[in-house]
């Protein structure tokens, strides 16, 4: 994994937020590499041992824990910060967690709920869930960003314009992301890495799992951008497609509302055609489905779709 990096950033080296008062853990050249050790999104919490009780012990003060900050010499604000994703080493173990109070369906899965996963760290097959259902996977980081140019502390939950808590899936080895500079070095941190995810992570977790993570660094001077902004090295759902997809639909004029009904319907469904337990399900479609808009032209209803990967069951 990455012998040849110019840097290595250790696991003791983690904050719990964005602030662009923190300190630099490291000082890196553009062009150069780094070796993040990087956490999962409990900060280490469960183990293969957990049950669900666990969850009511989670410190939330310390969830997303990330690696860094690196400052990134002669990155400046207004510049681009380009981040090459080349490589993930995942540990094997993972989990999917219902939290009370967080995911969309919040108010439906009131009761606390755990999968611990034990996977190939390899990624030679996919994930296990219970007797049948079968989650290929995906390793890429949630929470990936910069300091953002107001005081802080900022919570490292919500995503923001600078990065953080993206949980865009496609994140994934081989692709590069672009990040607005907002303060001098960029200040650049990496954590919540995840074996698999589906688009929308609507119970609030994916598969959290440890892992390390190899990038490289360039900056871009003189480009300003609003937002980030990715690319992929190819197809973003290949490992997905084989065998088809069913969808369910929420239809109506709020997208909030329509992506719950969407997801609702497809728990609905799987308790039926698959015989799982309602949280069960929700945590499947966390893991392994996608939430897509479908249509928003139309109005005054929108379409948004649940689409469920007919390989987990095949």
């Amino acid at each position: 994994m990455c012998r040849t990096c110019d840097h290595t950033i250790h696991r003791g080296q983690r904050h719990y937020g964005w602030d662009r008062d923190f300190a630099p853990v490291l000082v890196a050249r553009s062009g150069e590499t780094a070796l993040f050790q990087c956490h999962d999104a409990a900060n280490d919490h469960f183990d293969a041992e957990s049950t669900a009780a666990d969850i009511a012990t989670l410190d939330f003060d310390k969830v997303n824990p990330v690696s860094g900050p690196v400052f990134v010499e002669g990155a400046r604000p207004g510049d681009v910060l380009k981040v090459e994703i080349l490589e993930f080493a995942p540990s094997g173990f993972g989990w999917t967690a219902n939290i009370p109070g967080f995911g969309l369906l919040a108010d439906q899965f009131p009761d606390p709920a755990l999968h611990v996963w034990s996977y190939d760290r390899d990624l030679g097959g996919p994930g296990l869930f219970g007797a049948r259902a079968r989650v290929p996977l995906k390793p890429f980081a949630g929470t990936i960003g910069v300091a953002p140019a107001e005081a802080g502390p900022h919570s490292v939950v919500p995503p923001r314009r600078v990065g953080g808590n993206l949980d865009i899936r496609d994140l994934a080895a081989g692709a590069t992301l672009y990040l607005p500079v907002e303060v001098e070095g960029a200040l650049f941190s990496i954590g919540d890495t995840h074996a698999a995810q589906g688009d929308g992570e609507v119970c609030g977790t994916a598969i959290e799992s440890a892992m390390d993570v190899a990038l490289r660094f360039e900056v871009i001077a003189g480009r300003p951008l609003k937002m980030p902004m990715f690319e992929t090295p190819g197809p973003v759902t290949r490992h997905l497609d084989g065998k088809g997809y069913v969808a369910t639909t929420g239809i109506g004029p709020d997208l909030m509302t329509g992506a719950r009904d969407a997801v609702s319907g497809m728990i609905d469904h799987l308790c039926a055609s698959e015989g799982l337990d309602p949280v069960d399900a929700y945590m499947l479609c966390s893991v392994a489905g996608d939430l897509r808009i479908s249509e928003i032209v139309d109005v005054p209803n929108f379409v948004v779709s649940f689409h469920f990967p007919k390989t987990v069951f095949g």
